[in-house]
This record gives C-alpha cells, sequence and structure tokens, in this order.
C-alpha cells in the first residue's frame, strides 16, 4: 500500500509539473518563461539601435502573447537593436509539433544568414536558442518586419518572478507606461 502512494504521489508530482510549465496546443511547443532570456551569447553583426522609440531602461507595456502572462504586463526595456525580425515555423530539431508563427527570430539567428534578407516562404535553418530544439531546426519564414527589436525584463501578470531579458519584442508590442 505505501509503495502504491508512493508512486501515485511520484506521478502525481510530475503531472503537476508539466501542467505548471505548458502543453503542447496546436502546435505550440511548452516553454518556461525564462526560455527566451538573452544568453551570454553576442551576436556578430547586431547593432545597437541608433534612435530606438523604447530606449534601454524605458518603462513599458507589452501588448503580445508570445507567452503566457505576457500580454499586458508591465516591463522595463533591457535592449533595443536595429536588425530583421522574422516570424517562423519550425519543427524541433528535438523531435515533437511543428510551431508556427513563432515570433521573433532575429536576422543574427539565422544560420549563415549574412547580409542576405529573407522573404516569407524562404527556407531557413535556425541558430537560435530561445526554444528548447530550435537551435539547427530547419525553418519557413513567415512575416520580415525590419526595424528595431527588444529585450525586455517584466513581470508576467500571471505572477511568479521578474522575467529577465526576454527575447524578442517587436516595437509595435510596446507602449510607454
Amino acid at each position: 500500500m505505501k509503495k502504491t502512494l508512493l508512486i501515485l504521489g511520484v506521478t502525481a508530482t510530475l503531472m503537476l509539473n508539466g501542467c505548471a510549465r505548458g502543453a503542447n496546443v496546436e502546435g505550440m511547443q511548452a516553454m518556461d518563461h525564462q526560455a527566451h532570456a538573452l544568453s551570454t551569447a553576442t551576436f556578430e553583426g547586431l547593432k545597437k539601435a541608433s534612435a530606438p522609440a523604447f530606449p534601454v531602461g524605458s518603462k513599458v507595456t507589452i501588448h503580445s502573447d508570445h507567452m503566457e502572462g505576457m500580454n499586458g504586463a508591465e516591463g522595463t526595456v533591457s535592449g533595443a537593436f536595429d536588425t530583421t525580425l522574422y516570424a517562423v515555423t519550425y519543427k524541433p530539431a528535438t523531435g515533437g509539433k511543428t510551431v508556427h508563427d513563432h515570433k521573433w527570430v532575429i536576422q543574427e539567428e539565422l544560420k549563415d544568414a549574412g547580409e542576405a534578407r529573407y522573404a516569407p516562404g524562404d527556407s531557413v535553418t535556425l541558430n537560435a536558442d530561445h526554444m528548447e530544439g530550435m537551435m539547427g531546426a530547419a525553418a519557413t519564414i513567415d512575416l520580415v518586419v525590419k526595424g528595431t527589436v527588444y529585450s525586455v525584463d517584466y513581470d508576467p501578470t500571471t505572477g511568479g518572478d521578474t522575467v529577465k531579458n526576454h527575447r524578442w519584442v517587436s516595437e509595435d508590442e510596446l507602449s510607454a507606461r
């Protein structure tokens, strides 16, 4: 009886942990709030924005549902860069369901991109680690936006710890507070 209760307890804990981290729904991969945090990696050619609408330190409200608890969250801009942003559809290199319309990957996160700009429908290889399975995944460009991209620190509307350096948010997904 004790063994059965122990097994049930461990199973329940694992199930609850899985629910807390999210679930694969309609091609969206489960992700942790910190999954989009900037790593210590630097991106060759990534330039700080020359005249961002929201300079580093700006207090902003986020208007994006990239992640649970993000839409309506208040935050602070932690980085602003001039580049090209891409929404992509990709099949995780580690397996799992196809992720549709993932926002955002930047020019500097596309393998061997150099100065080439891509168009919707183009095939690329991701050199990004925002989510598990993204690094090395084959992807198709869905949308292209040229301009300023931001990393932000924010407090999720769902509670929990402050998310540091979430990457990436487009200019039209932010408003001043």
